[in-house]
């Protein structure tokens, strides 16, 4: 937090002196030092029953959850570990094929790895995943494991990747209003991406979903603001709500404290479902924001909700606090998780990347257990 402060300082400093470039940088590069930071040929597919989620596999994937329990249980007794500098990480084993690619159109480029599972891929859904800042493709999967669950339950998962010349530290650029907004930067590449994506396996376009972690999950509420109509479902770790900054010293001031009156694009069209993750003892962004998302989205939703808060534990004795806001159908519309004692590091990680917290609850788990609940509506 004091480098944080100091940074500001210098860089408001510079910037005063009309320096914005070199104000900008030595925010990126304290941005770094807090922050974690065409498709193979002869692809398998087969026929699917579009718009069927695939009920079994749900079942069975909420069943592994960690157990809810009131009132809540014994305080945890191993500490949480951030594994960037692990010695000898477990890489987990996956059955399918993970490649780089490049995706190239009037958007312009961008870089990506795709996990394509061992099964058909017509009509799977596809989870895209935001690194943070200073991570990359590779290193994310390791440490969700995202890619064992997409064997598991048939995903394709997405992970496109930052280039430094975009941003020296590789984050995505979610403090720039050009970055926030429909239809130019960040966003509509990414969204046009996933477009390519989708088209070039057969996926199924209704179960299309987005999660990331810091600044990836700040790009990630982005673009369920922003694209409403690609995203059924976005996932949010330890990251901000769009428009939370509109500058670089902005974006201090809301990684510290929340954000304050800086807007992004207004949300349009279709209310977007949401589950977050955050420590609340997360030093390099406040878990005030992850309550500011909630709120968006509680007063974007428009319709009345029933909330329930209940209390729990991971294995490994990490306690959580679980809020849901169910719709009238019952289905959770926004879900939170409070994770207790944890910093800024993805909740129930391997060792096997940089910032995760193996002692839980499985985030990566529970996100796909609340995409498969969301669908695009069918077209009127």
């Amino acid at each position: 937090m004091i480098k944080i402060k100091s940074a500001m300082a210098r860089a408001m400093k510079r910037s005063s002196a009309r320096n914005l470039s070199a104000a900008n940088r030595l925010v990126q590069a304290t941005l770094a030092a807090n922050l974690p930071g065409g498709l193979p040929s002869g692809m398998a597919r087969r026929s699917m029953a579009r718009g069927k989620v695939g009920l079994a596999a749900l079942e069975a994937l909420q069943k592994s959850m960690p157990s809810i329990t009131t009132p809540p249980v014994t305080p945890p007794t191993k500490p949480a570990k951030t594994s960037s500098k692990a010695a000898k990480p477990r890489v987990p084993s996956t059955k399918g094929r993970f490649a780089a690619h490049r995706y190239s159109g009037p958007e312009g480029s961008l870089d990506y790895w795709l996990y394509l599972p061992p099964q058909a891929l017509e009509g799977l859904p596809v989870v895209v995943m935001l690194h943070g800042c200073t991570q990359n493709p590779e290193d994310f999967a390791r440490g969700t494991g995202m890619n064992v669950l997409a064997d598991e339950l048939g995903l394709i998962v997405a992970y496109p990747a930052q280039p430094a010349s975009a941003n020296m530290n590789k984050c995505w650029n979610w403090f720039r209003p050009s970055d926030q907004q429909r239809g130019g930067g960040e966003p509509a590449l990414i969204a046009a991406m996933t477009g390519a994506i989708v088209a070039d396996t057969g996926a199924d376009k209704a179960r299309v979903y987005v999660a990331g972690l810091s600044a990836g999950g700040a790009a990630a509420a982005i673009l369920g603001a922003a694209y409403p109509d690609v995203y059924a479902a976005i996932g949010v770790h330890s990251g901000l709500a769009c428009g939370a900054a509109s500058d670089v010293m902005s974006a201090f001031s809301a990684m510290r404290s929340g954000p304050g009156t800086a807007r992004g694009q207004a949300r349009q069209g279709r209310f977007v479902p949401v589950i977050t993750f955050h420590g609340d003892s997360d030093a390099t962004v406040h878990a005030v924001n992850s309550a500011r998302i909630i709120a968006d989205a509680s007063g974007h939703i428009g319709s009345p909700l029933t909330v329930t808060s209940e209390t729990g534990s991971s294995d490994a004795g990490r306690t959580f606090t679980r809020e849901t806001s169910q719709g009238a159908d019952g289905t959770v519309q926004i879900e939170q998780w409070t994770i207790h004692g944890a910093g800024h590091a993805w909740s129930g990680g391997t060792d096997a990347g940089t910032y995760t917290d193996a002692s839980g609850p499985d985030a990566s788990r529970a996100m796909i257990a609340f995409f498969l609940q969301h669908r695009q509506p069918e077209p009127s």
